[in-house]
């Protein structure tokens, strides 16, 4: 489909939807505060649902940055912050989401292993190798082979190069597609192993593509032979289900091959265009049983998206046949591979916790490269701890922002870890979206997960682990790649000005819900 062709039905659509939020708003604002009998009874009725909210949060389950940022919006806006948080995070409002990821993950959970995955719970392995493979239910695979992709042209090559083999099926899963250069040329070929008889099988997050393909573009691929599924149809209500975005990045081929990092299919993470300067990203590909892992991660969103359940004969691994020798020991100097993934309506926060025990674990050093770093108290705590104990801590973030106020955020965490030993980085030729963490010369992980809250608490993410492999070092090569044309920094010591230190509170106290 050309653009011109898409392009101003997509800005109709824009301007649609902007004016029926700006219509919802003034008519709220109207009956709220209109001087009518009506609105004393509303507003009062919301200053009671506010007091009751409050109450709930305090009491509930979740993150204490997270409940309090929400404590902090309802005593500033007492008659309309309990409906704000009702409207846009209250799990009741999302019982049929819950539902589904809760049907699909008894349904899908159990395949994670089909393929030959084992389960090491081991005290001499490391504590993330335990915890995925154990109390997550990720299973490790020992034979995997991996490729470090460190820019998006590698792996876009690496990926046609991958779709191009296809016999069976492919899956892609992705937070943003957009024509262009990089979508067009994967269409292309997915196009040719359709009429070939593969299944293709496509979902895209449509609060991530909604400024980016044309309405209703699932049904321009269909037409194509192309299985299509919108995560989350975007609609202009308020609606808690839009804060819980499929932020994946999820390609597999077959279940033999697959890749995932921090790259999307669109133009700029390939330099064909850069809205923001140089575009650092990275992904990971990995051959072997290990793909399977990836595949069960989309079956089970593919379930959550349609709303139904399927025959999975046609996708599942082909058995091997047994061995007749019991398969050699698994020992923590062996090289293992954990695809994993994170849900954000369960209780497990997967992402958060991998990252934090990396952290922790640590001796020597751990670089880190993030978008966004908006963290809470806990993740603060332990990249100032270990700095403290003497690990070499180095987090590398963009010097080009893509989101202001998130970029001043993520500014204001500075000199508070800068002042316990963490040294700051900012890539200064452009952005930095590579979201990987690194170790000591033995772990690492490439995935979708940024150090933000949405990340770690709102989004549906993904990611590999890597322990002992070659694609270790070649990870942290590429971190230090990065530092050699970044800006260190040297944050001063903030301002005792009371409106800025009002304002650096302020940041911090609603970084929960950027």
């Amino acid at each position: 489909m050309k653009k011109k062709k898409w392009l101003m039905p997509l800005l109709r659509r824009r301007f649609f939807v902007a004016l029926l939020i700006l219509i919802q708003v003034l008519a709220f604002c109207y009956f709220l505060w209109s001087s009518s009998v009506f609105s004393s009874v509303l507003a009062g009725s919301f200053r009671v649902i506010s007091l009751i909210v409050a109450l709930l949060v305090l009491s509930g389950k979740g993150e204490s940055s997270y409940k309090l940022a929400w404590i902090f919006v309802i005593l500033v806006f007492p008659v309309v912050g309990g409906v704000l948080y009702v409207a846009f995070d209250e799990h009741f409002l999302r019982l049929s989401l819950i539902r589904r990821v809760a049907k699909a993950e008894k349904r899908m959970r159990p395949l994670m292993g089909a393929a030959g995955g084992v389960s090491l719970t081991d005290a001499e392995m490391h504590g993330c190798v335990r915890y995925l493979s154990g109390a997550a239910g990720f299973p490790a695979y020992t034979d995997a082979q991996t490729q470090f992709l460190p820019s998006g042209k590698a792996f876009l090559a690496a990926l046609k190069e991958a779709l191009r083999s296809a016999e069976q099926y492919i899956f892609l899963e992705y937070f943003i597609i957009e024509h262009g250069e990089m979508w067009d040329g994967i269409l292309e070929i997915l196009h040719e192993r359709v009429r070939a008889g593969v299944r293709v099988r496509i979902i895209y997050d449509d609060m991530g593509c909604f400024l980016r393909l044309p309405y209703k573009y699932e049904k321009a691929l269909r037409k194509h032979g192309f299985e299509v599924a919108r995560f989350n149809p975007f609609v202009p209500f308020f609606s808690a289900e839009q804060n819980n975005r499929d932020h994946r990045k999820i390609a597999v081929i077959d279940g033999k091959v697959a890749f995932t990092g921090g790259i999307n299919l669109a133009d700029e993470y390939i330099g064909v265009v850069a809205p923001f300067g140089e575009w650092a990203d990275t992904a990971v590909m990995i051959k072997g049983r290990a793909a399977w892992s990836f595949a069960v991660m989309f079956l089970q969103m593919w379930q959550i998206a349609q709303k139904k359940e399927e025959d999975l004969t046609p996708f599942l691994p082909h058995a091997a046949a047994p061995s007749q020798e019991a398969p050699p020991p698994v020992t923590s100097d062996m090289p293992l591979v954990l695809p994993y993934a994170d849900c954000p309506l369960d209780t497990e926060n997967v992402g958060a916790l991998v990252y934090r025990q990396i952290i922790e674990s640590a001796t020597r050093y751990v670089y880190i490269t993030t978008p966004y770093l908006i963290i809470d108290d806990q993740m603060h705590s332990a990249l100032t701890v270990a700095a403290k104990r003497g690990v070499d801590v180095r987090i590398v973030t963009p010097c080009k922002w893509d989101k202001r106020l998130v970029h001043m955020t993520t500014r204001s965490y500075y000199y508070s870890l800068y002042e316990s030993g963490v040294k700051i980085y900012e890539y200064t030729p452009g952005f930095m979206h590579a979201k990987m963490v690194v170790a000591d010369d033995c772990v690492a992980t490439v995935g979708s997960v940024n150090f933000d809250y949405r990340s770690f608490y709102l989004h549906f993410e993904c990611g590999t682990l890597l322990w002992k492999t070659p694609s270790v070092q070649d990870v942290k090569q590429t971190v230090l790649d990065y530092m050699a044309v970044s800006e260190e920094i040297t944050p001063k010591k903030p301002s005792g000005n009371i409106f800025a230190r009002l304002g650096r509170a302020l940041f911090r106290l609603l970084a929960p819900l950027l």
